[in-house]
């Protein structure tokens, strides 16, 4: 016999949530802390430019890049408007679908990337890596993964695959 009412959460899974969600904002906002003092950037902002500098062309399609980077399409536009402000990113149509816009990561913005990444590494590194053991780590990613595919959230290192559909062909290649 089945019951329809929720399945609430064990006293230890009640403890276990809890904790997940202090750690993760807890990992977020020291993250975002060090980029803001030191770079003047968001994590945001960091993940967004991360994704154009991987990218074929260091271009991506807008829808694209909020999938990439797990935005709404709403708050990656503004977010994108910023850093085209600073010089960092710039949108262009796209020639193959007037509906589409391509951020592309400019000189300035990879510039600015690339000044900022030895410090937010070694954030990173100081607030999750070292503070873990190598079977901890190996057993993070083994939950990350879990999660990810639970959730439909993409890996990193996975790529979309038509990544430079609206760029010029020698970009794309």
């Amino acid at each position: 016999m089945s019951t329809s009412g929720p399945r609430w959460l064990t006293a230890e899974e009640q403890v276990i949530w809890r904790n997940f969600v202090a750690a993760w904002g807890g990992l977020l906002a020291a993250v975002d802390s060090q980029l803001q003092r030191d770079s003047g950037m968001p994590l945001a902002y960091y993940e967004i430019l991360v994704q154009l500098s991987e990218a074929p062309g260091r271009a991506l399609r807008m829808t694209q890049l909020a999938e990439a980077s797990s935005s709404s399409k709403s708050r990656l536009s503004h977010a994108v408007a910023r850093l085209e402000e600073r010089g960092w990113v710039r949108r262009t149509d796209c020639p193959t679908d007037r509906r589409g816009q391509i951020a592309q990561l400019t000189d300035d913005g990879f510039a600015a990337l690339s000044a900022a990444a030895p410090g937010h590494v070694e954030q990173v590194r100081s607030v999750l890596f070292d503070s873990l053991t190598s079977g901890q780590l190996s057993e993070l990613a083994g939950i990350s993964e879990a999660l990810l595919a639970i959730t439909g959230g993409a890996a990193a290192g996975a790529r979309v695959a038509a990544a430079g559909a609206c760029l010029p062909e020698e970009e794309a290649s």
